[in-house]
């Protein structure tokens, strides 16, 4: 798959309406003279996967990818240095797909970043609107306001991508719901501002590279580490799998379970704790745990972005 990434990369991403593809093919061209400081991310220009890149590193040069799919494949083929990935929302909890690509891809986090999300109607006419496309995400996030609406949310590949999709339309009975920055970008009008249903909303999104972080470089600063692990099919396997990091007072801060192929014979864990490897406790924690269980893969330690508790 890395050997075909860059053809791979340019017709995906050649699946963005019209009224992106000049700023896309610019960043791209952009990126593809300095692939180092390239940082990946699922979207068109505009999208909140875009500004959390541009807030994380704001000299990077981004790199807009149709889906979070391309941005890792991005990364792996060399095109990309990094890649800015949404994990988890506050208000709709994890990003669909995540916990599947995350592994698959051979990345590893190596940083994490908060940014509140607000989210905006936007289209060519005043309304009234029959429909609002966006990010899953995003409707779920507007759900109330779309119902108190009647207006019907539709599942687009990303937020600033569906803004560029309806000013491709033409249509008037048809908004988006996306970032105020893909308003200007693409020619629409904001017709309401913060249409989200918590004023809260905050969305985890983690930095993924081809090679681990450095452990020195976290020495000083509380450290994240997540992984996933496979219980074992046996009684009370999950309750002997988190004693591992009870009895060691290890903080687990994220622990959720999805599962992988059609038999559901066992159960796969994402979670997240506080500390690295290297620290005493953790070690012994993790030794515990990959004996209590069926197998541990480590998916990256980094600094902390937020306090947690």
């Amino acid at each position: 798959m890395a050997g075909d990434g860059p053809r791979n990369a340019h017709s995906t991403m050649r699946q963005f309406a019209k009224p992106a593809l000049a700023l896309v093919d610019s960043m791209r061209a952009a990126a593809a003279e300095d692939p180092p400081r390239a940082i990946a991310f699922g979207g068109a220009p505009g999208s909140n996967s875009h500004q959390a890149a541009m807030q994380f590193a704001p000299d990077a040069l981004p790199l807009p990818c149709f889906s979070f799919e391309d941005a890792l494949e991005a990364v792996e083929s060399g095109m990309a240095g990094c890649a800015m990935i949404p994990i988890e929302n506050s208000q709709h909890g994890r990003v669909a797909d995540i916990h599947f690509l995350l592994p698959e891809s051979g990345l590893f986090i190596v940083a994490e970043h908060f940014m509140r999300i607000t989210h905006c109607l936007m289209a060519l006419g005043q309304g009234p609107f029959e429909a609002a496309y966006s990010h899953p995400q995003a409707l779920g996030q507007s759900h109330k306001f779309l119902s108190e609406r009647g207006i019907v949310g539709l599942s687009h590949a990303d937020t600033a991508g569906a803004a560029a999709y309806v000013a491709e339309m033409g249509k008037l009975d048809v908004a988006a719901i996306a970032p105020a920055l893909a308003a200007d970008l693409y020619g629409l009008e904001i017709v309401e501002r913060e249409v989200e249903d918590a004023h809260d909303n905050t969305t985890r999104f983690v930095v993924l590279a081809r090679e681990a972080l450095d452990l020195a470089a976290l020495e000083g600063a509380q450290a994240m580490t997540t992984f996933i692990f496979e219980v074992k099919n046996i009684p009370a396997a999950l309750y002997k799998a988190l004693g591992c990091f009870a009895t060691n007072g290890v903080n687990m801060t994220k622990l959720e379970s999805y599962q992988k192929g059609a038999s559901f014979a066992a159960t796969q864990f994402f979670a997240d704790i506080e500390g690295a490897p290297g620290e005493p406790r953790v070690d012994a924690a993790l030794e515990e745990l990959a004996f209590q269980t069926n197998g541990v893969r480590l998916l990256g330690s980094y600094a902390q972005a937020r306090k947690r508790g």
